[in-house]
């Protein structure tokens, strides 16, 4: 491959900016540029200079033998002063370099992926962690860059390719002695992987709403104070309040962080009939939205008023309660507003630890494949089906597997992944 090279920090003024080269070339490219190549597991002091002999900068120069850097091929990088002249100088310098040349976005890690440092699932994570807002989004992409996802597939696979063994020696030693519980062998191992495979798709909104962020909707009738407790729990003045009823017109979105996770708070409009058109797809568009909500807090304007359109788990709390002198939330004067947030934090925790340990639709969509044909498989060895087209499903479900670290079926995803990566990395 080519030896490419690009700033591996971000673009723009800042203490230290670190320009990245990696290829066959990269060691060429450390001689040219700092006059020498440091010893492995070495950082050394250099003048960095350019082809007429100019210095650039001074700074810190390190090198990686092929094989031991994140990209496995050898690797050099130069830290030198963060200034935007600074980094444009030492970029040109590395690029005058003959053989070498810019790095495309995502090229450093998706090199790793194809000298086989990262998987697939590793990749995702990479971008997940770099793009990761909350204490929540970082740990689940740490605990996928581990290997969690990786281990688990491995293990289906091994599953798997124990029940296909028992079937294959069932249809190509037929006439030898066969154990007499060689069924139970085939089925276990599916089974096995069937209930896990289950586990982890009920996970999936969960996982994915910790990697994306949880929606939590107010929903109540009009002047039931939506719009206060959305300011209130912003700690600003997101949305228009007033005592004139339906003020609130379209839905209202307002990002924060709540125990470590990624929180969208969504105020819709107050439930009634109205006969202004305006107001009346605003409340329907509200209610849609509310209606995908993880979670929703119905306002109650009244101590006996009977909340709508909620579900188990759903909060409902009883606004204005500075008015009725009893328990409940009053955005006016703060009554009840810490434990609202209190009880929204814990469900949305409880909701979290049961997320799956994978992350993206692509996941999912071939977990789902390799259960398919998992209870395909064991269907029909529950109708006596001949083995050798069982085995057929049991291959297919490996090979869906395959697909979510790249084994296979990679191509048509490569290109989409590493766009979202910054150059540089």
């Amino acid at each position: 491959m080519d030896t490419i090279v690009a700033l591996a920090t971000a673009q723009g003024r800042a203490g230290v900016a670190i320009i990245r080269a990696s290829g066959d070339q990269a060691f060429d490219l450390c001689e040219a540029i700092a006059g020498f190549v440091p010893a492995e597991r070495e950082v050394r002091w250099a003048r960095f200079r350019d082809a007429t002999g100019s210095v650039i900068d001074t700074g810190l120069v390190l090198a990686f033998e092929q094989g031991r850097s994140f990209t496995g091929e050898r690797v050099c990088e130069f830290q030198v002063h963060g200034s935007v002249a600074v980094a444009g100088a030492m970029l040109r310098a590395c690029l005058a370099v003959e053989g070498v040349r810019a790095a495309e976005a995502g090229e450093f890690t998706r090199r790793a992926f194809l000298n086989g440092r990262m998987d697939l699932t590793e990749v995702e994570a990479l971008a997940d962690l770099i793009d990761a807002e909350t204490d929540a989004q970082r740990r689940q992409a740490l605990s996928v860059m581990d290997g969690s996802a990786r281990a688990m597939v491995e293990g289906w696979r091994e599953d798997l390719l124990q029940s296909l063994a028992m079937m294959e020696a069932a249809l190509d030693f037929a006439d030898e002695e066969l154990p007499d519980d060689l069924t139970e062998h085939v089925v276990s191992p599916l089974r096995s992987v069937q209930g896990s495979l289950q586990r982890q798709l009920a996970g999936r909104r969960a996982s994915e709403s910790v990697r994306s962020g949880f929606e939590v909707a107010i929903i109540g009738r009009v002047n039931a104070g939506k719009s206060t407790l959305l300011n209130a729990l912003a700690g600003r003045d997101a949305a228009i309040t007033s005592s004139r009823a339906g003020t609130t017109r379209d839905v209202i979105e307002v990002r924060m962080e709540l125990d470590g996770l990624a929180v969208t708070l969504i105020d819709t409009a107050g439930l009634r009939e109205s006969d202004d058109e305006i107001e009346q797809t605003g409340i329907e568009r509200g209610q849609s939205r509310a209606a995908r909500a993880d979670l929703r807090v119905f306002l109650q304007s009244s101590p006996d008023e009977e909340p709508v359109n909620v579900v188990d788990g759903d909060i409902v709390a009883l606004s204005k309660a500075d008015l009725w002198g009893i328990e409940g939330l009053s955005a006016q004067n703060g009554q009840g507003i810490s434990d609202l947030v209190g009880r929204i934090t814990d469900e949305l925790r409880d909701r979290a630890q049961d997320s799956s340990v994978f992350t993206r639709e692509r996941h999912f969509d071939k977990l789902t494949r390799a259960q398919e044909r998992i209870d395909a498989a064991l269907d029909a060895l529950g109708r006596g089906v001949d083995w050798d087209l069982v085995s057929e499903d049991v291959k297919a479900g490996i090979r869906a597997l395959d697909g979510i670290i790249g084994r296979v079926d990679v191509e048509d995803v490569l290109g989409r992944i590493f766009a979202s990566f910054c150059i540089g990395k």
